[in-house]
């Protein structure tokens, strides 16, 4: 397809997508409807797995523990073998539980998710989940709804805003569909896969979560996840052991998802000589070993759970379950499965919540409340510890039991279950695997805003050198000129030998007059392990290792010497972009249509747009065209979308960045003359 015809294209899109929000309605109702069929679909898949694995006509503990012990071992070991093979060969996306991959796509490629991952993850999850292995559904349903959404935008080419917002109305409806629980979805999506909760996509998530809820009451009916016993607070002193269970849900929170992320590190560190496939056969075959005496661990558990609020298990049991949970879910996840850990987190705190309500009403029977109630608070308890979402995990029980007096203690219990976990660690179950990769998205979310700039934007001539033969007491006056605290020692050609700091010379500042005159720059200096840099390193990887940058940093390119680069250059330079991106899309998000003039508030005669670049300003330069002078307008932001990794990227230009075709603009100016520049189009 050629130039012309592509922004023949881009303009009829513009002008087809004129109201932002209406078709951000039609495409949430759209992603909602898809991701609740998904939800449905992925639901009976997993049966039609355990029907044909088990030869049963529903999942039962009952029904396993009928079968010979060498089949409840095979069974999950063939599972882990065909999704060893699935993730091997087709889509390593599939491999844990999902939502950390979509948080991923979020915040770091705009949404971007390969297609490939809705049918890929439904089949690797639904036949981990259906053969036995140790995970939830919620999990995968975010991931397949996501990378709808994802698919969605990216075949409509939409932009980076919108495209993420359709992620999360694909989350919002895989969660709402699983629970029937469309606040809780909504509440996911902006909880944790956005982290925002800006009204303009908060609307659509929840039109989304509602749609989905809406195909899921058709095929299921209007019944909740699992069934919920009738819940009463006995005493006021229950709160008291509702924020006791908030302690111990962090605690064992926490304890899972090191547990969990340590059984990850095993496979990949000792066992990573064990082939991909073969690690997840191992999982497989360890979970039905498991399972011979525990068969609570197999699938997403909820008949456990549904055990534990009807207050049907001892409370040995209940505590053995903690802990074997913890072990099979780790194991599943590290050796390669694929499936959530929401549904496990619900069943430990289900757990736990259990054994600490059978403890405190058998001392205290007229003032507490059974087990069951307390197994239900903990179910979201842990959740919120694991997550770090209470919103959404509060709501989702709430949303199960729909009864107004279990918010108080839900509220107490996850609350402080989530304060303690973030108090050991400020990471999420989500975030640490991010972390793990060396992504830190709430730090990314800033740090992008200087992904195209270099050092060379920054760096400025080295302040002093020297050369290596120069005397100690020649060294001391310059520092005397050095405002930076050091100095580079250079050889005739230029090449950096090493670096002096002022540190470095104290110690000999007391050394005698005949010492100090044999000392010279080569016995003091630096000749390695300091941090250099080089002109095309990007700053926003620079500003991630300036807590080991103390002075001045070198510029290095052919191991010369060719300038260099102080921390506070660079942090100016963040703030200063900082300020013009957050004051730019700000603009942008008070625009109500794509394509159209929309004036600024508070200030008169001028207006902003949003507007394809004209063909005319191709391969032309802004200091080239001139707009100011030449079109009375301004322009504060591109929108530049790349043609390999189809990464949209919101930049600042400068004067001398060069429009492309596939480039977005938005543009200040009156309305007449934008009027006139869209009219170029």
């Amino acid at each position: 397809m050629n130039i012309s015809k592509m922004n023949s294209l881009r303009r009829l899109r513009f002008r087809l997508l004129q109201s932002y929000h209406s078709v951000m309605v039609l495409l949430a109702v759209l992603v909602g409807l898809l991701g609740g069929l998904c939800a449905v679909g992925f639901r009976k898949f997993i049966h039609l797995v355990q029907v044909q694995s088990w030869s049963m006509p529903a999942f039962t503990l009952d029904g396993v523990r009928e079968h010979a012990a060498w089949q409840i071992v095979l069974i999950p070991a063939a599972g882990g073998l065909l999704v060893g093979l699935i993730t091997h060969f087709f889509a390593k996306e599939t491999k844990g539980h999902g939502v950390p991959e979509v948080m991923e796509a979020v915040t770091l490629r705009g949404g971007r998710i390969r297609a490939r991952v809705v049918m890929a993850k439904l089949v690797a999850s639904g036949l981990c989940i259906g053969t036995g292995g140790s995970v939830g559904r919620e999990g995968p349903i975010v991931q397949i709804g996501s990378a709808l959404g994802s698919a969605i935008g990216q075949l409509l080419n939409l932009g980076e805003r919108r495209l993420r917002t359709l992620v999360a109305c694909g989350a919002a409806a895989g969660i709402a569909a699983t629970f029937n629980a469309p606040i809780a979805g909504a509440l996911f999506a902006a909880e944790v896969i956005l982290g925002n909760f800006a009204p303009t996509q908060l609307t659509p998530i929840v039109i989304s979560s509602v749609a989905a809820t809406v195909v899921s009451h058709h095929f299921f009916g209007d019944l909740p996840a699992f069934l919920i016993p009738g819940y009463s607070l006995v005493s006021s002193w229950e709160f008291i052991i509702y924020a006791i269970l908030g302690l111990a849900s962090g605690v064992v929170a926490v304890a899972f998802v090191k547990i969990m992320y340590a059984t990850e590190d095993l496979f990949e560190g000792p066992l990573a000589r064990i082939p991909g496939v073969a690690q997840a056969v191992l999982g497989g075959t360890l979970i039905g070993v498991l399972a011979l005496r525990f068969p609570e661990i197999m699938g997403v558990g909820y008949e456990a759970i549904e055990m534990a609020l009807h207050e049907d298990l001892l409370l040995p049991t209940l505590l053995l379950l903690v802990v074997i949970k913890i072990m099979a879910v780790s194991i599943t996840i590290g050796s390669g499965g694929s499936g959530g850990i929401f549904a496990p987190s619900l069943m430990i705190g289900a757990m736990v919540g259990g054994a600490l309500g059978m403890v405190v009403h058998s001392i205290w029977p007229a003032t507490t409340a059974s087990s069951g109630a307390y197994a239900l608070v903990g179910a979201g308890a842990v959740v919120a510890a694991t997550t770090h979402a209470p919103l959404t995990a509060f709501m989702i029980i709430f949303e199960l039991s729909n009864d107004y007096k279990i918010i108080l203690p839900l509220m107490i219990s996850c609350v402080i279950a989530t304060l303690l976990a973030v108090r050991i660690d400020k990471a999420s179950i989500y975030t640490m695997k991010l972390l793990r990769r060396g992504l830190d998205i709430f730090k990314g979310r800033s740090l992008d805003v200087l992904s195209h700039l270099c050092v060379r934007d920054v760096m400025s001539k080295p302040s002093i050198s020297t050369g290596a033969a120069t005397p100690l007491i020649e060294l001391l006056p310059l520092f005397l000129e050095n405002r930076h605290g050091s100095i580079f020692v250079v050889d005739q050609e230029d090449l950096l030998q090493g670096i002096i700091t002022f540190d470095d010379l104290r110690p000999f500042l007391t050394a005698s007059g005949t010492a100090g005159k044999a000392l010279i720059a080569h016995d003091i200096m630096h000749a390695s392990g300091y941090p250099t840099v080089s002109p095309d390193d990007k700053l926003d990887q620079v500003i991630r290792r300036l807590d080991r940058f103390r002075f001045e940093v070198p510029v290095i390119e052919g191991g010369r010497l060719v300038g260099a680069v102080l921390a506070m250059d660079v942090v100016q330079r963040y703030n200063n972009e900082m300020f013009k991106r957050e004051t730019a899309m700000s603009m942008v998000t008070s625009l109500d249509d794509a394509g159209s003039v929309t004036p600024l508030p508070g200030v008169s005669g001028l207006s902003m747009a949003e507007i394809p670049v004209p063909s005319s300003f191709i391969k032309h330069s802004c200091a080239d065209l001139d707009l100011r002078n030449q079109y009375g307008v301004t322009v504060l932001l591109i929108k530049q979308q790349g043609e390999e990794d189809q990464h949209i990227l919101s930049r600042v230009p400068n004067a001398s960045y060069e429009f492309a075709s596939n480039d977005s603009l938005l543009v200040m100016g009156s309305p007449e003359n934008l009027s006139r520049l869209q009219d170029m189009m």
